[in-house]
């Protein structure tokens, strides 16, 4: 039960955590809005709840003695899953801060990029969020106090990311995968009901038509 109920919680984060890096993406680009920046906050602010209770459960789950080496092996591989997904986390925290402080929303400093990218990042927040519409508060203060608030969930990322190896003495190298890297690119993706278009892209190569012309193929990222 523990087992499962840790997986659980696990791919929750996960799905958080990429979400969150998808709507920072669009960050400075021509589809960062004031709704992108609330949506930014409320990602990020949802990863760290589930970071929290993921910690708690598998701390609590790999100082007990009494269980079995097979459960503390998966309960080790799944403390590496979660501590890759913790720093990948900081890292788009951290460039999610830069990027906010060069592309302010409410008094521009400059023009935002042309990256190719379209489309509103709504669905991709709610997807992260589990609801079906995402509610906005037009928060005024969004290029002020919303990047101090960011810097100061960074430090506590950060410092719970250190807590973190000091409670558990886990080697990354020492885990054995259950799967050969790359299984699940190998898998065929399916795009239900239960997948999102995040945002389209135009590839950077352009491909040249029957007429003689150039096109440029457009492809969509999609998150399970």
């Amino acid at each position: 039960m523990g087992k499962e109920e840790c997986k659980t919680m696990l791919d929750a984060l996960n799905k958080v955590t990429a979400c969150y890096r998808h709507l920072v993406i669009a960050l400075g680009s021509t589809s960062d809005s004031q709704n992108l920046r609330e949506e930014l906050k409320k990602t990020r602010k949802k990863a760290q709840e589930l970071a929290v209770a993921n910690r708690t459960k598998l701390t609590s789950l790999l100082k007990d003695k009494s269980i079995s080496k097979e459960d503390r092996a998966e309960y080790e591989r799944l403390w590496v899953l979660f501590s890759s997904s913790m720093e990948l986390l900081e890292v788009d925290m951290k460039r999610s801060l830069e990027i906010g402080q060069e592309f302010p929303i409410k008094v521009p400093t400059r023009h935002f990029i042309q990256t190719g990218m379209t489309g509103s990042t709504n669905a991709v927040a709610a997807r992260a969020m589990s609801v079906q519409n995402m509610k906005y508060e037009a928060d005024s203060n969004i290029d002020t106090a919303d990047l101090r608030d960011l810097q100061t969930e960074i430090t506590q990322v950060t410092q719970m990311v250190e807590e973190m190896e000091m409670k558990v003495q886990v080697a990354p190298w020492a885990v054995v995968a259950k799967q050969e890297a790359g299984a699940e690119l190998k898998s065929n993706m399916s795009v239900g009901n239960s997948s999102v278009g995040v945002i389209s892209i135009c590839e950077e190569e352009p491909k040249d038509d029957e007429s003689g012309g150039i096109m440029y193929i457009r492809s969509i990222l999609f998150i399970k």
